[in-house]
């Protein structure tokens, strides 16, 4: 007993030995810190009100400021029609069903329709299946790195999402065209996309590790991507299951003619023959346009291994003040064209009444804190990324003519914001948005100039670009 209670004291006397050397040391939180802590906020007026605000309230409703609500309206002297709201729902498509909301009018417009849909399980079909070719492609060519590497590991994290850009929108109708709606309808996974990816994911980093045994092994490139193709051939089957095949063949049956002498019209296409006769001559050539801060500006950029179709060629991004972002997005609008942007959504954004609005949470009243970066310090520090896609579709003037605010339509349904719409004041674009598209006929000498210069090329790991490239907020 003797023995225990002196082997008792012993652990005690090394414990506390070692407590006040982990204090000595240089950079630890030591009991006098914590005092320092203790006196300063003891010393805070208000600190029993704040606590009892902040642990009893939603801490968005405690600082929401009314005052950035006050003199809000929802009207705009400029409007582009669109096809209507969507919505994503459980899935990372922001940058899909944006995409579909550019080009949807111009079949609308086309044959005279009130209403017209692209089946956006059509293309996430051949999204996924073309990413995980990539993910393949990728781990074979990176077959003699070793498994920690920063790009191995990068790619491992995430070999199948959602998210992607505009680029991706356009790659995937050029090669597979599109079709309404109705021939692919969405399915349960290809609205909630969360199960279906994490299978995906699994065969491919099973196929990942399988192509780095075969390289151990001495096969040739020729011989990973025989095997390469057997594990597409799963991700293929997989999606059938889960999406339903595509089609190859369709008919689509439509309403022509004035109200008095409407007929119903009937014919037979291919999704390719499709996007060529409603798409294909009237689709403008679309240029990124990017404003971030931290990089250089006035300069163009590319993105390495920036794109979902292996054959296809990376981003390009000119990098611009912003207000030159906002001059050609008023330029698109006054061409009748609705603009695809990505920006940082989930910042002073009021969903209730569908507001982006620059301090409409005041956080920093709410707490007595300073929480405020510039754009160039958020995108440096990742305190923002571009992390969602959506569209403007119209804009309020002053009586110049400079913006006042923006309409946006969002694809989250219309159980959220104003009925699915956003009204983004100016303000809100120069600190959140980061990418605009827009057509190469509206852009101006300098900007055509910059396209002709030579690229910097961008590292694919890069955080603001990498965001960008994974965009997929979902709902």
């Amino acid at each position: 007993m003797i023995h225990q209670l002196a082997r008792f004291c012993f652990a005690l006397a090394l414990l506390c030995l070692t407590a006040g050397m982990a204090s000595a040391q240089p950079g630890a939180v030591n009991p006098e810190l914590l005092k320092q802590f203790e006196e300063r906020l003891a010393n805070t007026p208000e600190l029993r009100a704040r606590i009892n605000a902040v642990t009893n309230n939603s801490i968005k409703d405690l600082a929401l400021n009314r005052s950035t609500l006050t003199g809000h309206d929802d009207l705009f002297n400029v409007k582009v029609e669109g096809s209507g709201i969507i919505d994503q729902h459980s899935s990372g498509r922001c940058w899909m069903f944006a995409g579909s909301n550019v080009v949807a009018p111009k079949v609308m417009t086309k044959l005279e329709l009130g209403d017209f849909k692209i089946s956006e399980a059509y293309l996430a079909f051949w999204d996924k299946l073309e990413k995980s070719n990539r993910f393949l492609e990728t781990m074979i060519r990176l077959r003699d790195k070793p498994v920690d590497d920063r790009l191995m590991q990068m790619y491992l994290r995430s070999p199948l999402g959602d998210g992607g850009w505009w680029h991706y929108f356009t790659s995937l109708t050029e090669k597979y065209g599109v079709v309404p709606a109705s021939v692919m309808p969405e399915t349960k996974q290809s609205s909630s996309t969360g199960m279906i990816n994490k299978l995906a994911t699994t065969l491919l980093r099973k196929g990942a590790a399988g192509i780095r045994e075969r390289h151990a092994d001495g096969q040739s490139v020729e011989q990973l991507r025989g095997y390469k193709e057997t594990v597409l051939a799963d991700i293929y089957d997989l999606l059938v299951y889960t999406y339903g095949a595509p089609p190859k063949e369709f008919t689509f049956r439509w309403e022509s003619g004035a109200d008095s002498t409407k007929a119903i019209v009937e014919k037979s296409f291919t999704p390719q023959s499709f996007f060529t006769e409603f798409f294909g001559e009237q689709m403008p050539e679309y240029v990124a346009i990017a404003h971030n801060p931290a990089e250089e500006l006035n300069r163009l950029y590319n993105l390495e291994s920036s794109r979902n179709i292996e054959e296809r060629p990376d981003m390009q991004a000119m990098n611009l003040p912003i207000e030159r972002l906002k001059h050609y997005t008023k330029k698109s609008l006054l061409d009748s064209q609705i603009v695809w942007f990505a920006c940082d959504v989930g910042e002073d954004n009021y969903n209730d009444s569908g507001i982006f609005a620059i301090d409409v949470y005041d956080y920093n009243t709410a707490f007595g804190k300073d929480f405020k970066l510039d754009k160039a310090d958020r995108i440096r520090y990742q305190d923002m990324s571009p992390n969602h896609a959506m569209v403007i579709k119209g804009m309020d003037t002053s009586a110049a003519g400079a913006p006042r605010k923006w309409l946006v339509e969002n694809s989250w349904g219309t159980d959220r914001g104003n009925k699915g719409l956003w009204t983004m004041y100016d303000g809100w674009f120069d600190e959140w948005v980061l990418l605009v598209i827009i057509d190469k006929r509206l852009l101006e000498d300098a900007e055509l100039a910059l396209l002709e210069t030579e690229p910097i090329t961008i590292e694919e790991w890069e955080p603001f670009f990498l965001a960008l490239r994974n965009l997929e907020l979902r709902r």
